[in-house]
């Protein structure tokens, strides 16, 4: 088997501030690629950060958002979760939430009391997963998936696979998805090989959060993104150091790409109709 192609890599050194809890680093040219990436649209990374104690909870106040799913993992820390849905709840570390705005929710996120409280560690990616037409003005909904109901795969080197989503080698991941689509979570020890296969026709992406590792010839230093092109091939991951990543694959959607602020429709009718309805207060 041939390695697949690589279409590009992308570095984003600089960071930006979401609300007042996150300093998060860009890990998909969503503006340029989002076609390419399909499903998924946009990926940040908040790389390990000390926040001190505080009687001031810091993240992100009551916001909208319509056509797409929020997927956040945490990696050290925690968050509180609340929504319009009427959902609230923490998730720590390993643990994911999975939410599907559709036709419209609004949502916080906030530090989980332990940081507030005593001062801690915030490690997390944020992703925007795209939803197809057809769903998007579905019912809004919420799946909280923790950390010990997510499989894990040993890999055959002592590197760990876990199936957040979609499958690996008939391992099922628990999230309800609204179209084909994979997302795995990969620790590698140094020196450790990974090597695998996704459908020739789903977009794939590779984000090394942490860690220095070859990826089909390509030498990255996390964070940083590949970006694969379509067709047959093989993945090949050589730790150089200890590594983490994610990979992301999908069934492309096929269908045109309308985001303004919080939402993702297709045309840009769509998206002010959105505006008109959180307006009205439908959400």
């Amino acid at each position: 088997m041939t390695a697949r192609a690589i279409l590009r890599t992308y570095k984003k050194d600089d960071s930006h501030w979401v609300g007042d809890g996150f300093l998060t680093q860009s890990m998909l040219p969503y503006t340029e690629t989002a076609h390419i990436t399909s499903p998924f649209l946009i990926a940040g990374y908040n790389p390990p950060m000390y926040f001190g104690p505080t009687d001031r909870p810091k993240g992100v106040g009551m916001h909208p958002h319509r056509g797409f799913e929020t997927v956040t993992i945490v990696y050290q820390g925690g968050l509180t979760h609340a929504d319009t849905m009427g959902n609230r709840g923490d998730i720590g570390p390993g643990d994911v939430q999975w939410m599907t705005a559709a036709r419209g929710v609004q949502h916080e996120e906030f530090h989980s009391h332990l940081i507030n409280a005593t001062g801690g560690l915030l490690e997390m990616v944020q992703l925007w997963v795209n939803l197809p037409a057809a769903y998007k003005l579905d019912a809004p909904r919420y799946q909280t998936l923790l950390a010990g109901d997510i499989p894990r795969v040993t890999l055959e080197q002592g590197g760990q696979l876990r199936v957040i989503a979609g499958s690996h080698e008939g391992v099922d991941g628990p999230t309800q998805t609204h179209s084909p689509l994979s997302v795995w979570d990969v620790t590698l020890p140094k020196g450790a090989k990974h090597r695998f296969e996704l459908p020739a026709d789903h977009s794939v992406s590779l984000l090394l959060l942490s860690g220095k590792a070859e990826v089909n010839g390509r030498q990255l230093t996390g964070p940083e993104t590949v970006i694969f092109e379509e067709g047959a091939g093989d993945i090949r991951v050589n730790a150089s150091v200890d590594a983490h990543y994610l990979v992301l694959s999908g069934a492309p959607l096929n269908e045109p790409i309308a985001m303004a602020g919080p939402f993702v429709m297709n045309t840009e009718a769509e998206i002010r109709q959105a505006y008109a309805d959180f307006r009205k207060g439908l959400f």
